[in-house]
């Protein structure tokens, strides 16, 4: 690991001055992916500021909205009694994440934030996009199995590794950025940004900016909510392919609300928009959602050694959403 500077912050300001006056400069929450990156060769910033102390580890449900501070924990997120009771799905997304010790470190802001798990970009002896412009992706001819297949570009197929992300997407979620110009809110399926020809620009976020907040409202009476994940292993393993749905069925058993997302298929969560709006008002069967889901995957551009999830994204999400539709008994309902 090179040498660094370290700064701990003392206020909001104090720590966007410190980032935003001084080029190569990050900030340090948790640490638990920054970290790792730094000891790889990754990430070499030349001065951490550290803004683990700053009050922004908040998490309150009011006036029908749910605010998450950028430093609350994921562990304290996942056991919220609301989160859980209200929104399965999110905490449902962070357990899948990570391992417990994880969670108790890792912050809101860090865990939308985190960089690819793509192994061209983890290994510097290798050229990457992402990680050196123009360098080249050798990916698209390498080991690329866990990479994506929506939204992808010929200078970058790396997804993003966010499960909690996912989870975001489908209940509307809006991030919250400070800067010294101010605060402005962003929605989070506007926050990442597709790689194009600029890979290494993976958000909206400016120099300086520093993520303050997530919040979202609430879910409409009567909706379920769930989110599944496919993986190599039971533990501590990133989506080969996950889901997160929320549905919501009329008094006559048709799909008044429906909302889809993916992760481990692109540079951002994978709102399934298109399949959304031909569900709505719709009676819900596997065969309807099986032909809805495969026009909205009619796009995906798969390579030779993931293209096994255009079908294993539809077949899980087919599964997950009939679930939804004909709820047990004993599921949580949303109020």
């Amino acid at each position: 690991m090179k040498p660094f500077a370290y700064q701990r912050a003392d206020s909001i300001d104090d720590a966007i001055s410190a980032i935003a006056n001084h080029p190569g400069t990050a900030y340090l929450a948790g640490g638990t992916n920054l970290v790792d990156l730094m000891k790889l060769g990754v990430s070499r910033p030349r001065a951490l500021v550290d803004i683990s102390h700053l009050p922004l580890d908040h998490l309150t449900h009011r006036d029908g909205h749910t605010v998450i501070g950028a430093l609350a924990t994921n562990a304290t997120v996942a056991a919220d009694p609301v989160i859980r009771t209200d929104f399965p799905v999110l905490s449902e997304s962070i357990l899948a994440g990570a391992s417990g010790q994880l969670r108790n470190s890792a912050s809101t802001a860090g865990n939308l934030l985190q960089k690819t798990r793509c192994t061209y970009f983890q290994d510097v002896s290798k050229p990457c996009n992402k990680r050196a412009p123009g360098s080249g992706c050798p990916a698209r001819t390498g080991a690329h199995r866990d990479l994506g297949i929506l939204g992808v570009s010929t200078s970058c197929i790396a997804t993003q590794p966010s499960d909690m992300a996912v989870a975001l997407s489908v209940l509307d979620a809006t991030v919250s950025l400070r800067s010294a110009a101010g605060e402005r809110t962003v929605k989070l399926q506007d926050f990442y940004v597709a790689p194009g020809t600029t890979p290494h620009r993976e958000t909206v976020l400016e120099h300086g900016e520093l993520l303050t907040q997530v919040a979202f409202p609430a879910l409409p009476a009567g909706a379920t909510s769930r989110y599944r994940k496919v993986r190599d292993r039971w533990s501590y393993a990133f989506a080969v392919i996950s889901v997160a749905a929320v549905v919501v069925l009329d008094a006559h058993g048709r799909i008044e609300q429906v909302r889809i997302a993916w992760g481990g298929v692109a540079p951002r969560p994978w709102r399934a928009y298109l399949a959304e709006a031909e569900l709505r008002g719709r009676r819900p069967s596997p065969e309807l959602f099986e032909r809805t889901l495969r026009a909205e995957l009619r796009h995906a551009t798969p390579l030779p050694q993931n293209e096994f999830k255009v079908d294993l994204v539809k077949d899980v999400t087919t599964a997950l959403l009939t679930d939804l539709a004909h709820p047990a008994e004993d599921r949580k309902v949303t109020r």
